[in-house]
């Protein structure tokens, strides 16, 4: 989603004549393109997806940091932004050029360089990152094993620190590229992130798979979730990844059909109260039902994880809400087996869209 503002002056007495050949620039565009944020940059080396998870305190933060291309590699460009190094890096690296020389040839051009704060990281986990002088609060960046951690203006280093902890904590675990960077920003923005207040905040991420058959773009674009404006801009980034992948628990459960029926069924059969003994598929014909078996199947869960059910309690028949998600996962740990359902879900909770 990309928003353009337009400026319209009405005058009594003054008419305006633009002169020929000359585009009209949008008022919001005549001052300098900043976003003061912080990001992370990361590829994921089983799958090859690329990705980009930002947040700031001003609007659509999407629309200019991030930028990522299949196959190749991922930049986030913000502080003083200039939106040319994302396809000027990203055609670098296409072309065989290391992310470090890259880089430095970028920046060696660039008179404003010193106001810039850029990363860049290919495919193969290279990278480079670069943080100008900048204005007078905490800003630095920080690489690890298959991203780079960037920020400008914000409360302290602990905001990169927890944003690498969250993301190297989940390297190799069964979720997907753009779960994982939004895990990573938001342990970032719980600890302050950005410095500034106001009301304008903005979050963004942005994935490239180039796995045959993973997208529906010919750019192999996975995940393109841009909140231009919200008072809990990371929360409401989470809340639309989760409700378009059909995540178990974006909905509240009674009777529905979607992928997120599915995901129960497969819970609930490795807990031993939904087909015991089957493999549950994903092309099943009655896969994302919510069929009378299902209901049956959580109500006799709940009943032994002592939660209210129609006999007990006068619960809905086959009521899944958070607290029963939450607890299908728990007893999943308890028996060891929440890692081998996570993986089997992988596929069923991707964006495709």
């Amino acid at each position: 989603m990309r928003i353009t503002m337009l400026a319209t002056v009405l005058a009594l007495s003054i008419t305006a004549t633009p002169r020929t050949g000359q585009a009209q620039e949008p008022y919001a565009w005549r001052d300098s393109l900043v976003f003061h944020t912080f990001s992370i940059a990361a590829i994921d080396p089983r799958t090859g997806e690329v990705g980009v998870a930002v947040t700031t305190r001003v609007p659509c933060v999407g629309n200019g940091v991030p930028w990522v291309r299949k196959g190749v590699g991922a930049v986030a460009t913000q502080a003083s932004t200039r939106t040319e190094y994302g396809n000027e890096l990203l055609d670098a690296l296409a072309r065989g050029e290391s992310p470090e020389a890259a880089l430095k040839r970028a920046l060696a051009a660039d008179s404003g360089f010193q106001s810039r704060q850029v990363a860049v990281i290919s495919v193969d986990g290279r990278s480079a990152q670069h943080t100008g002088t900048g204005p007078n609060a905490w800003a630095g960046h920080r690489a690890g094993t298959n991203y780079v951690t960037q920020g400008n203006i914000l409360v302290g280093p602990e905001v990169i620190e927890a944003v690498a902890k969250s993301f190297e904590a989940s390297e190799g675990k069964p979720y997907h590229l753009a779960d994982r960077l939004i895990t990573a920003l938001n342990a970032g923005f719980v600890l302050g992130g950005d410095k500034r207040h106001g009301l304008r905040t903005s979050a963004a991420v942005v994935v490239a798979d180039a796995r045959p058959g993973m997208s529906r773009r010919s750019d192999g674009q996975t995940a393109n979730i841009n909140v231009c404006e919200n008072a809990d801009p990371v929360g409401e980034l989470r809340r639309i990844y989760d409700a378009v992948s059909q995540t178990l628990g974006y909905r509240t459960l009674e009777q529905f059909s979607g992928g997120d029926v599915y995901q129960l069924k497969v819970m609930l059969n490795a807990l031993g109260f939904f087909k015991r003994g089957e493999t549950i598929t994903a092309r099943g014909p009655d896969a994302n039902l919510f069929t009378a078996e299902t209901v049956a199947a959580v109500d006799a869960f709940r009943a032994s994880d002592r939660m209210g059910t129609p006999a007990v309690g006068g619960s809905p028949a086959g009521l899944v809400d958070d607290e029963t998600v939450t607890r299908l996962w728990a007893a999943l740990e308890r028996t060891g087996k929440a890692t081998a359902v996570r993986q089997q879900l992988l596929d069923g909770t991707m964006i495709r869209r």
